[in-house]
């Protein structure tokens, strides 16, 4: 199969255990949260997040030597790549529009188990011009210094690329430590009627994908470190900053409408 490689522009994939791996790990990232929910015991989500760190570490690590090392990443594949990403961002924003539908049907005509008021009666919604506001500033930041590392790429220039992505991460670890801290000051939780259920799992799941978001880019940091990427040849990196910018424009409109004009 290697020696076919050269006869056409695609890859064929060398037999991986990783998606074995990474199946059984899920597997048991579900059963220890439910273990851990009923029983109080967390050694089974532990162990199951230790197998999926260690898969997804030797499974990035394949991907890098193939695409940086092995040459295997051509045109043909790079564009796949890409519209694989493409699609995977437009089943993101289906998710998040489920979230947004439940919040509309539910503000738009409350009813009368919650007071027939939005938000309900008795709940205290946050001031969007505090903490809210200060994470719409970061976030809108971090995208402008994502853009100056994609153009810094582009235009070979190492060290802009190096301090603006570098810069980008920060903002995003300052964003899920403002939110975490938002949540900790909270004056409602995740069971108080449907606005609780409607914020924390809207904005809970923005800020896990700002948890991968962040992730993916200090991945791209410590690869643009090693010069894996140039200003010809650097998809993982556009995949990377496509996804932040996602991440942003949802938070937009969780800013405006959960934050701003549903409180």
């Amino acid at each position: 199969m290697t020696s076919s490689h050269s006869h056409h522009p695609y890859h064929l994939v060398d037999m991986s255990p990783w998606p074995l791996t990474g199946s059984i790990s899920a597997m048991m990232l579900t059963t220890g949260l439910v273990k851990w929910f009923h029983q109080y015991n967390m050694n089974l989500l532990m162990l199951s997040l230790m197998a999926t760190l260690l898969t997804m570490i030797q499974w990035w690590r394949d991907i890098t030597r193939e695409g940086t090392y092995q040459g295997l990443h051509t045109s043909m594949v790079v564009s796949g790549l890409r519209w694989g990403m493409i699609l995977f961002i437009v089943s993101e924003i289906l998710f998040f529009f489920s979230f947004f539908w439940a919040f509309f049907h539910s503000s738009l005509a409350p009813n009368i188990e919650i007071g027939m008021y939005w938000p309900p009666l008795g709940i205290q919604a946050f001031n969007p011009f505090q903490i809210p506001l200060l994470n719409t500033t970061v976030l809108l930041s971090s995208g402008a210094t994502v853009t100056w590392a994609h153009h810094s790429i582009m235009e070979s220039n190492h060290s802009q690329a190096l301090q603006s992505l570098l810069l980008t991460v920060i903002l995003g670890i300052y964003f899920t430590f403002l939110q975490g801290f938002e949540y900790i000051e909270a004056s409602f939780t995740i069971a108080d009627s449907v606005f609780g259920s409607t914020f924390f799992v809207a904005t809970g799941f923005h800020g896990l994908h700002v948890l991968i978001g962040t992730t993916f880019l200090l991945i791209c940091l410590i690869r643009l470190y090693n010069c894996h990427f140039s200003s010809e040849h650097h998809v993982g990196f556009e995949a990377a900053a496509w996804y932040w910018h996602f991440v942003d424009v949802v938070w937009l409109f969780l800013y405006i409408f959960i934050y701003w004009w549903g409180g």
